[in-house]
């Protein structure tokens, strides 16, 4: 499953009575994907040679595709 999917799923099954025009649960959902997005982010690490950085950035690359619905999520 993808994460966009995941999270629209989520909006339609959730107790918040979304009143809009159709395609309210897409624009929620953008509002939290830029808000996940921030944050991630916010954790990126700056530029080093260590391991520790480069394993950090490759979670950080591996979360952000997953938010943008690019790779599946892990089963």
């Amino acid at each position: 499953m993808l994460f966009p999917e995941l999270l629209i799923e989520a909006l339609k099954n959730s107790e918040i009575p979304l009143r809009f025009e159709p395609g309210a649960e897409e624009s929620a959902a953008s509002q939290v994907t830029n808000l996940v997005r921030a944050w991630l982010m916010a954790h990126d690490p700056k530029e080093s040679g260590t391991a520790y950085y480069s394993g950090q950035k490759a979670l950080i690359a591996r979360l952000l595709a997953e938010l943008e619905g690019v790779v599946e999520l892990p089963s």
